[in-house]
């Protein structure tokens, strides 16, 4: 994984569902738990889902915070 693929990942919003609209980096990580036990979505976004899952489970949202790009 390049850099240019975490930083799309941070910033993909979520297309349906509950939090449709959140950013993934900002999904609860009960959520992701959850879909870590159903299973991920097939393609793209399952695999920034199941990154983002990684991320969280290892504590490392908080350094990811900075590649959010705010978009006003």
């Amino acid at each position: 994984m390049d850099q240019q693929q975490l930083i799309i990942a941070v910033n993909q919003v979520m297309p349906f569902g509950k939090y449709a609209g959140r950013k993934l980096i900002f999904l609860p990580e009960p959520y992701l738990v959850w879909f870590n036990k159903t299973g991920f979505p097939k393609g793209k976004l399952g695999e920034q889902l199941a990154l983002i899952y990684e991320v969280k489970l290892n504590g490392l949202e908080k350094m990811l915070l900075p590649l959010v790009i705010d978009e006003k």
